[in-house]
């Protein structure tokens, strides 16, 4: 259609229009590269990986090409095409936590602290999983997704940690300015390929830095902890894509004389034949925290939808589930609480123990009960 034909009020929105969506790419542009130029270090190589080619990571089954073409459509839809149920109306509930209370918590204790961030008090010694404490997932805290509450506990007030469990290297997994305040305050951090790396250009010292490949581990004061698969990617720029790799997390203990617990936890993951094999090697387990949410039919090969997280669950033999990467982010175009409901629903009907503890209230890993629905209490 000739230009002339088009309205000039059109016209002019068009034209606002593309001028918006111009400006909002050169800003995460700009963001991506200002992150590359600060955090982002030249990383090793490790060619001897079975998960290695050509200097970057990959998941057995390749990631199917997405095109140009639908990556644009995935960002205006994610930008522009959002319902305004993706971000909570009212403040999401939080249990305000103190470190005496988490000094005098009995062992195997778990504390929901926000999205994949959990707390596990393991042998009188604690374990954080991917803390993430800052106000934003993003390059940059003027911009990027927002937290729906405040973390249950400040970052210093955390006790001291035995050890930081990171599952890969994406923003709302791995926050810098958290692990660089963590550095001086915990023993030691397991990591991904590559994920280490990035801690030690950062200035944790070399000496607290474990990393693994996959089916890798380590013992800590009688806790077994090994690296498992997940089908996933990496990256923090715009030209290190898969040039760390993404893991799974199985933590062991079992005492002799005692009770065994086994806790599987999935950082960021599609669904894929891994999860069997996991079962296999290391199930039955007591609990799982399994990815469910941020999920969506246009990226299925990186994050898993609820029904998937449950046949996850199945695969590894577990007996509870608790969902994670939910409930502190918006980073899908799912209602905020549909990770919630559902999970909820597919889980009473394949007859699965639930538990979805709120951002600060504690798990009782040796015997789980099942939780409030504490998201129905949100407008």
């Amino acid at each position: 259609m000739p230009s002339a034909a088009i309205p000039r009020r059109a016209r002019r929105r068009f034209r606002r229009l593309g001028a918006t969506v111009l400006t909002l790419g050169v800003l995460i542009v700009s963001a991506c590269l200002l992150s590359a130029a600060r955090t982002n270090r030249p990383l090793a190589d490790y060619p001897a990986s079975p998960q290695s080619a050509e200097g970057r990571f990959r998941n057995p089954a390749p990631r199917p090409a997405e095109g140009l073409g639908k990556t644009l459509g995935i960002m205006w839809n994610f930008f522009f095409n959002k319902p305004d149920t993706t971000v909570p109306r009212a403040p999401v509930p939080v249990a305000t936590l103190t470190r005496a209370q988490l000094l005098a918590a009995p062992d195997r204790s778990l504390f929901r602290l926000g999205h994949s961030t959990v707390l596990l008090k393991l042998r009188d010694g604690f374990w954080i999983t991917d803390p993430v404490f800052a106000e934003r997932a993003s390059p940059v805290q003027w911009m990027g997704p927002k937290r729906f509450h405040a973390p249950p506990i400040a970052l210093e007030d955390l006790p001291p940690l035995r050890g930081v469990i990171l599952s890969h290297d994406h923003y709302d997994h791995l926050d810098r300015d958290t692990v660089v305040d963590l550095a001086g305050r915990a023993d030691m951090f397991l990591t991904p390929l590559g994920v280490g790396d990035r801690l030690v250009a950062w200035g944790v010292p070399a000496d607290k830095v474990r990393q693994f490949d996959w089916w890798q581990g380590t013992e800590v004061d009688g806790l077994r902890i090994v690296a498992t698969p997940a089908q996933h990617f990496s990256g923090r720029g715009l030209f290190d894509g898969n040039r760390t790799l993404w893991a799974s997390w199985t933590i062991i203990d079992e005492p002799a004389g005692a009770p065994g617990l086994r806790l599987f936890f999935s950082g960021d993951t599609g669904y894929f034949d891994g999860f069997r094999e996991i079962g296999r090697r290391f199930g039955p387990f007591d609990v799982t925290l399994l990815e469910t949410g941020a999920y969506d039919p246009q990226w299925p090969y990186v994050h898993m939808q609820p029904a998937q997280t449950v046949q996850a669950h199945e695969d590894l033999r577990a007996r509870w589930l608790m969902p994670v990467h939910n409930g502190t982010f918006d980073l899908a175009m799912h209602a905020w609480q549909d990770p919630f409901e559902q999970i909820s629903a597919l889980g009473a009907a394949r007859g699965i123990a639930l538990a979805t503890p709120g951002m600060g209230e504690r798990l009782d890993l040796a015997a789980p009960q099942p939780t409030t629905a504490w998201w129905r209490t949100v407008e």
